[in-house]
């Protein structure tokens, strides 16, 4: 695989530094359904871009956690134009990094890579668990006729009978997503929005404790107040805070096994919502590797 010089890669930190890389950042802007606001192709290099103003220390954990992990990020590559192909496409990348102990970060693009993302996962782990960021339930079977749309994502993902799905700041979804959920409780959880106040935190233990967890984060499971950057921004939403909240719980209690951001669509001259997403990346990475099992 090809990789960019440090400098110019995720976080752009310098090319002096020696470390021997855990994790491979994956650029993947796919943009095939989207289906309201477009723009998340130019999500990973925005996020890569922004991701150079990030403070390379770590406040809360009192470390430059970039320099224990190793970060190299995969230089830009021609995505296939059929949809299916696009999502063997990741998967096969996703095989390679992980056939050579690495940790993918896959940044999107929109939500239907994480079927293509997650494929080599559900087949290396017996169970596997998805936390799962959103606005939006994603259960459809199929979202204007498109089987593998943004909206069918965590449907697809589904397909993989080991694999089971936990869902933070769900607050959209149709009829159809909600008789599937009802029928379906022994694979889906769903902390919806409505109720965080109320969300019993103590629950995760039972859901994910020693388990092998993949991380797919929306961006529009953000409020819309903090992020009006994504296709279908929704008000009611999730804050910074609450959300680290949840990924550091998960991450000392299990093994975060990789991780995909999509859905960010830059807005031009406003690029304090590319570096929110750059920072969400830089510290699901500090978190799942400061409390590697």
């Amino acid at each position: 695989m090809n990789y960019l010089d440090q400098k110019k890669g995720f976080l752009g930190f310098d090319a002096n530094h020696k470390s021997k890389s855990k994790v491979v950042v994956v650029p993947f802007g796919l943009e095939k359904t989207v289906s309201y606001g477009s723009g998340t192709r130019n999500g990973p290099k925005e996020i890569i871009k922004a991701s150079h103003q990030v403070e390379l220390f770590d406040e809360e954990l009192n470390k430059e956690p970039y320099k224990e992990i190793g970060i190299k990020t995969l230089k830009p590559f021609k995505i296939k134009s059929k949809l299916n192909d696009a999502l063997n496409q990741l998967s096969e990348i996703n095989e390679k990094i992980l056939s050579e102990n690495k940790f993918p970060l896959v940044l999107g693009g929109e939500h239907s890579i994480t079927p293509g993302s997650v494929k080599p996962f559900a087949k290396r782990h017996k169970e596997l668990i998805l936390l799962h960021f959103d606005a939006h339930a994603d259960l459809r079977e199929s979202y204007q006729g498109k089987k593998f749309s943004h909206a069918s994502a965590i449907k697809r993902c589904l397909d993989f009978k080991n694999l089971k799905v936990v869902s933070f700041g769900i607050r959209n979804l149709s009829k159809f997503e909600m008789d599937f959920y009802n029928e379906n409780k022994d694979r889906i959880e769903i902390f919806w929005a409505k109720d965080k106040k109320n969300w019993d935190m103590e629950k995760l233990n039972s859901l994910f404790e020693n388990k092998q967890v993949y991380i797919t984060f929306d961006v529009d499971g953000f409020d819309s107040s903090i992020m009006p950057a994504t296709g279908t921004p929704e008000p009611g939403g999730l804050f910074w805070d609450e959300v680290l909240l949840i990924i550091k719980k998960v991450c000392q209690i299990s093994n975060i096994v990789g991780a995909d951001i999509n859905e960010l669509s830059p807005i031009k001259k406003f690029d304090s919502y590319n570096f929110l997403v750059a920072k969400l990346a830089y510290k699901i990475l500090a978190y799942s590797f400061e409390f590697k099992r």
